[in-house]
């Protein structure tokens, strides 16, 4: 079985290092570049880790930051997910634990 991959994204931590702490700094640099995104996708680009971003992006941001690829992004090994929680009251017994109800007797005049 292959090993899953993901990413860790670290554009914030690398603006930080360069006294860049808004993501409204970003704008006209990218501008600079070609790359016209809105102050909302800016502000997620940064933010958040990003799932889909175009070449020419990442290659204006790299521009920008002053770095390497490695840098901004980091290949990790994905996290497994863990087992699922039961609700609380929720049974789990399976097959096995129900158990028949005794019969009455009840005896017959």
């Amino acid at each position: 079985m292959t090993a899953k991959l993901d990413y860790e994204w670290h554009l914030r931590e690398i603006m930080a290092t360069r006294g860049m702490f808004s993501t409204t700094d970003l704008r006209p640099l990218l501008a600079e570049r070609g790359i016209d995104l809105s102050a909302s996708q800016i502000y997620r680009l940064v933010v958040d880790k990003p799932e889909r971003l175009s070449l020419k992006t990442l290659v204006a941001l790299l521009d920008i930051l002053g770095c390497r690829m490695e840098e901004l992004v980091t290949p990790v090994a994905a996290r497994t997910s863990k087992p699922r929680k039961t609700a609380v009251g929720e049974s789990t017994a399976g097959v096995g634990d129900f158990r028949p109800k005794r019969a009455r007797i009840t005896p017959t005049s």
